[in-house]
């Protein structure tokens, strides 16, 4: 199964597994510059450097994780959706759009943790590939919208459009009421939003009108 995935999927997924075995070999603090920090000062601390918010951190911080379980269920999410919207795209979209929703995805939770701070919230960092993750489902919700999926928790079988539909209302629902402290849902919505846009503007569509590139054909 593994050496029939497509370049780019393979490789990302290559690389987060990487990443994370480093993580655990030398500690996350090696990994600090590499992590998406809020606008701000972060005061008296000595690292302050590696501590201070880097432009590479907006794709950097898409590549680091927290846990096996988290870079479990991303990596699972990347392989189920990834790998049919390369086959669909080709490598070199599907790379730009998925680096998109990263960038994105960070871009908000930089908005969100920025103002966190600013009413005295705490300085701390992002990481996880989760805003992608979401553009890959926003984007295989669109491409795919009668494809039904099968949830793993709870086992429930569903509609793709359906299943973007949930999970997008679930994670509006979280950030605002701040239930679930400590997951980035700006992130995940910022991911979404991105990805959003971006299909949009490859299909010439509104806010973009007709100047994106002809809609891409879809080989089935």
């Amino acid at each position: 199964m593994f050496s029939n995935l497509p370049p780019v999927t393979k490789a990302l997924l290559i690389a987060n597994g990487v990443v994370f075995l480093l993580q655990q070999l030398l500690g996350d603090a090696m990994f600090a510059p590499f992590m998406l920090w809020p606008l701000g000062d972060p005061g008296g601390d000595p690292f302050a450097m590696s501590q201070s918010f880097w432009p590479w951190q907006l794709l950097t911080y898409g590549f680091l994780h927290g846990g096996f379980a988290h870079v479990a269920f991303n990596m699972l999410a990347l392989l189920m959706f990834g790998a049919p919207l390369e086959y669909t795209w080709g490598n070199k979209r599907f790379l730009t759009y998925y680096l998109v929703c990263v960038a994105g995805a960070g871009a908000c939770q930089l908005a969100v943790a920025s103002w966190t701070l600013s009413q005295g919230g705490g300085m701390y960092p992002t990481i996880g590939a989760s805003g992608g993750v979401f553009g890959l489902l926003l984007a295989y919700g669109m491409l795919f919208p009668h494809q039904r999926v099968m949830l793993l928790i709870p086992p429930i079988p569903m509609k793709a459009r359906t299943l973007v539909i949930v999970y997008g209302a679930i994670e509006l629902l979280l950030g605002a009421t701040g239930l679930q402290p400590g997951v980035a849902h700006f992130a995940h919505l910022g991911g979404m939003l991105f990805g959003w846009l971006l299909i949009r503007y490859w299909r010439g569509q509104p806010p973009f009108g007709k100047r994106g590139p002809p809609r891409p054909r879809i080989v089935r």
